[in-house]
């Protein structure tokens, strides 16, 4: 059935004409819209929620949003971008309502080379354990900075933070993988 439905999109054969029949809560393009943008978005929200089921359930409030919200979507930018930020927002809502964001207050003075200088041979499902593994403060931080691209005036702004307090978790969570990594290349290697 998933692949009829997914076939049916040549039908559209336009995003736009899909998103504008979705706005009309036409159900066939709303799921066509899911079916093709979902893979991604719960690669979104499986970066700031470690348990996949609970990554799911966000990344279905977010669609909830989004289809809610389309009317509003004025094809400035991607839809694909859209629909990430309302992902990344729900997210972070989500960890709120948990009470599973903690930040580091120390204002350390940060005067390093933030370039990803790491050379590993670590499969992907490694380093999002890693990832995984990091306080909850680090990895949001992290993540929104090294992964979505968000500047730490927009983090501070979206996790009611001080630019300061962005910039230390980050700087804390990549020393923090980098260390793990040297570990693993270390372990894995022989040279423990």
């Amino acid at each position: 059935m998933k692949v009829i439905q997914l076939h049916n999109a040549d039908n559209y054969r336009n995003e736009t004409k899909l998103i504008q029949r979705a706005a009309k809560n036409n159900r066939e393009a709303q799921h066509i819209l899911y079916e093709l943008h979902a893979p991604k978005m719960l690669s979104v929200c499986r970066y700031y929620i470690k348990d996949v089921h609970q990554a799911e359930e966000v990344m279905l409030n977010g669609f909830f949003k989004v289809f809610k919200h389309l009317k509003t979507f004025k094809n400035e930018g991607s839809f694909e971008g859209w629909v990430r930020r309302i992902m990344v927002r729900e997210a972070i809502s989500y960890l709120r309502q948990k009470k599973a964001i903690e930040f580091a207050t120390e204002n350390e003075h940060l005067e390093h080379d933030y370039g990803n200088n790491i050379k590993t041979n670590i499969e992907v499902a490694e380093i999002q354990q890693l990832i995984d593994n990091l306080p909850e403060g680090y990895r949001m931080v992290f993540v929104m900075y090294a992964i979505e691209g968000y500047k730490h005036n927009e983090i501070a702004e979206l996790l009611n933070i001080s630019e300061g307090t962005s910039k230390s978790q980050l700087f804390k969570a990549r020393q923090m993988l980098q260390k793990k990594i040297k570990e693993l290349n270390n372990s894995s290697y022989g040279t423990n």
